[in-house]
C-alpha cells in the first residue's frame, strides 16, 4: 500500500477543473484536473506542505487540514474517512492481529435467523461463518476455508458472472468496499498479497483498483441466480460486531411477501429436507 495516499490524492485532483473551483486555466495541462499548487491555495496552506502529504510524509497532519484539503477535493463521506484513515494509519498493536474466529454467540444468531441468509466477513471480505439459507444461497461450505473470499470469487471464479446478473455493479462495489477497508489496515500483509494476486490475475480488478473507488457496502440490493430458485432480490443490511470490530454480520432481508421471500421459503425448506 505505498503510495496510496498520493495516488489517491492525485485520482481525486484530476477529477476537477479549475473552472469549477472559481480558478481560470492558464495554458495546456499535462494532466486533467486541478495541480497541486491550487489544492494549496484553495485549502490554505503552502505548496510545500500539500507535497509532502501526498508523498506519505505527513503523518502529523490536523484534521483541520485534512478537512479543507477534502473540501476542495470534494469528497464524499467515505472518501473523507479513507483520507483520514492513509494519511495517519493506525498501526495495530504487536500481537493483536484481527480476530479470524467468530464467537459462538454470533454463530447462533445466525442460526436464529431461519428466513434471512446471513454470513459473517472480516476486513478481507473472507467469509468467516454462515447459517444454512446464507449457505444454500451462495454457497460456502463447499469451498475449502482459503476460497471463502468474496473478491476472490467475483474476480477469480469463471461462475459469478452467472451468479450476479450484474456483475458489474456487485464487482465496483466489492473493489471500493475493499479499498476503503484496507486503508484502515495498512500493516496487514495478508490484505497486500490478496490485493496483488487479484491485481496479476484479474484485468477487471487491476482497472477498478486504479480507479480508486472507496464506498462501505453497508447496505442496498443485490441480484443472485441460483440454480435451484431462480433469480433473487436481496437487499441487505450490515451490523458490525462490537466485541470484533474488524467482522461484521451481512444479512439480507426481502420483504415478507415479495417473490423472492417466497422462493428462499421453498430453498429453505429444499435445504432442510436435504438436511433431513
Amino acid at each position: 500500500m505505498d503510495g496510496e495516499l498520493g495516488d489517491f490524492l492525485r485520482s481525486r485532483r484530476a477529477r476537477i477543473q479549475p473552472e469549477e473551483v472559481g480558478l481560470t486555466s492558464y495554458g495546456r495541462r499535462r494532466v486533467p484536473g486541478l495541480r497541486r499548487e491550487e489544492v494549496a491555495q484553495l485549502a490554505g496552506v503552502s505548496v510545500d506542505y500539500y507535497v509532502r502529504l501526498e508523498q506519505g510524509r505527513g503523518a502529523s497532519v490536523s484534521d483541520a487540514v485534512l478537512d479543507a484539503v477534502a473540501r476542495v477535493l470534494r469528497l464524499d463521506e467515505a472518501e473523507h474517512e479513507y483520507l483520514r484513515a492513509v494519511a495517519r494509519p493506525r498501526r495495530r498493536t504487536e500481537g493483536t492481529p484481527a480476530a479470524s474466529r467468530v464467537r459462538p454467540g454470533v454463530q447462533l444468531i445466525l442460526d436464529g435467523m431461519d428466513r434471512n441468509p446471513a454470513y459473517v466477513l472480516d476486513h478481507r471480505m473472507d467469509v468467516l461463518a454462515w447459517n444454512a439459507l446464507g449457505d444454500a444461497v451462495v454457497g460456502f461450505s463447499d469451498r475449502v476455508p482459503g476460497d471463502r473470499n468474496l473478491p476472490r470469487r467475483v474476480f477469480l471464479d469463471p461462475t459469478a458472472r452467472d451468479l450476479y446478473p450484474d456483475w458489474p455493479a456487485t464487482a465496483s462495489q466489492t473493489v471500493a468496499h475493499l479499498r476503503l477497508n484496507a486503508g484502515h489496515h495498512p500493516d496487514d500483509p495478508a490484505m497486500g498479497r490478496l490485493v496483488g494476486e487479484l491485481s496479476r490475475a484479474s484485468d477487471d480488478f487491476r482497472r477498478l483498483w486504479a480507479d480508486h473507488l472507496v464506498k462501505p457496502c453497508d447496505h442496498g440490493v443485490k441480484q443472485v441466480r441460483h440454480p435451484v430458485a431462480g433469480l433473487l432480490t436481496l437487499p441487505f443490511e450490515t451490523l458490525t460486531i462490537p466485541a470484533a470490530p474488524d467482522q461484521t454480520i451481512v444479512a439480507y432481508a426481502p420483504q415478507p411477501d415479495s417473490e423472492t421471500a417466497e422462493r428462499l421459503a421453498l430453498l429453505g425448506s429444499w435445504v432442510t429436507s436435504r438436511a433431513g
